[in-house]
């Protein structure tokens, strides 16, 4: 049988990218370790190196001690390969992190929305900050991603609408891509935290469950089969608008706070429920504030039946185990399918952390398949 043109070539792409996982998430390996993983010959194994290290992609990182004879040298991703970004966006503040293609934060800054003015200058000064802080020229980073409130439209990437950022509107995209390029991301800021969640916390290896953010808006992230679900318009997890029985319809959706779930879990709902809860004491005011979260995660698992569901937000990480778990009994005896309710498990700023993750996805799908 004729051999197809191309088939080495894609074959030594496939093996590159093997190894350069490997190495990201197991590494620094020797050229026996990487051969044993992958399953390639120590003779391949050691030409598929070269031929990385060659390209940049790959670095000495040390030795390894052996028995009587030499130390093996130990190699691993080149961090300096490629770099990414990853920002928050809020009305008062705008963080942006830098990350090498390790997934290493290199170096982190915040500025003030009101001193560049449009949101577009916003981006660009906290990037080029953040750059000015890690020592690398902005034309390195590879992929810029961007955690927002409110709706992005799946089909364009833009931001639809947003009640907290109202000057982050249809066009902001293509402005941002005319400065950065385009790989620009914008994504909803719940959507990233799951994200984060699945990477570094509660749901780690998780391919379904649901994060509930419970803090000055509330939102869920879904996440299914592995993939985030966005819903058709982007407004997946709008969880402030679920229709609560005793809580009032909104009359008019544009207006901030009127959700019926917003209503029941939101900053006034949770300073009356802790003013009302003086009496009881803190056991009384977590079973109070656990019995309203059920509603919402009881909605949740009813359709989606996720398995897990993480709290996550302001809210969800000051009650930690303690209000996961009343959670978690308050919807066994409403739902029935109960899930597992866990508090998140994530470290640090979760929009943050899953913004870079997903710069890094990006980066490494394309910075990985070019190896050859």
């Amino acid at each position: 049988m004729a051999q197809r043109p191309g088939t080495p070539r894609l074959l030594r792409q496939i093996n590159d990218r093997a190894a350069l996982e490997l190495l990201i998430t197991r590494g620094p390996l020797t050229r026996a370790e990487l051969g044993e993983l992958t399953g390639l010959s120590k003779v391949t194994s050691g030409q598929l190196l070269s031929r990385l290290e060659t390209r940049g992609l790959v670095t000495a990182a040390g030795e390894r001690p052996g028995g009587r004879g030499p130390n093996a040298a130990l190699y691993g991703v080149n961090p300096s390969s490629a770099y990414v970004a990853g920002l928050e966006v809020l009305p008062d503040s705008v963080t942006a992190a830098v990350a090498d293609i390790t997934g290493t934060v290199i170096a982190q800054v915040t500025v003030d929305p009101s001193e560049a003015g449009d949101p577009v200058r916003v981006v660009h000064e906290a990037v080029q900050r953040a750059c000015g802080t890690a020592g690398i020229e902005l034309a390195r980073l590879r992929c810029f991603v961007i955690g927002t409130r409110g709706v992005v439209d799946p089909a364009t990437g833009d931001v639809r609408y947003s009640v907290d950022l109202p000057s982050w509107h249809v066009g902001i995209l293509a402005g941002l891509r005319t400065l950065l390029g385009e790989c620009v991301i914008i994504e909803n800021d719940v959507n990233l935290a799951a994200l984060a969640e699945q990477a570094y916390g509660t749901a780690r290896g998780a391919d379904d469950f649901a994060i509930l953010w419970t803090g000055v808006g509330q939102g869920l992230g879904v996440m299914l089969g592995g993939r985030l679900h966005r819903g058709i318009t982007g407004g997946a997890g709008e969880i402030g608008w679920l229709p609560v029985p005793g809580e009032p319809l909104p009359s008019q959706v544009t207006a901030p706070q009127t959700g019926s779930f917003q209503r029941l879990v939101g900053g006034e709902a949770l300073w009356n429920l802790a003013r009302a809860a003086v009496a009881a004491g803190n056991e009384g005011f977590v079973d109070s504030l656990a019995g309203r979260l059920a509603v919402g995660v009881a909605a949740v698992s009813v359709v989606l039946d996720p398995g897990l569901v993480v709290l996550s937000g302001d809210v969800g990480r000051a009650g930690g185990h303690l209000l996961a778990r009343r959670v978690e009994e308050a919807v066994a005896r409403v739902c029935p399918s109960r899930p597992t309710v866990a508090a998140t498990g994530v470290d640090g700023n979760p929009v943050l952390m899953g913004a870079i993750v997903a710069a890094l996805d990006r980066a490494r799908e394309e910075v990985f398949s070019d190896t050859v």
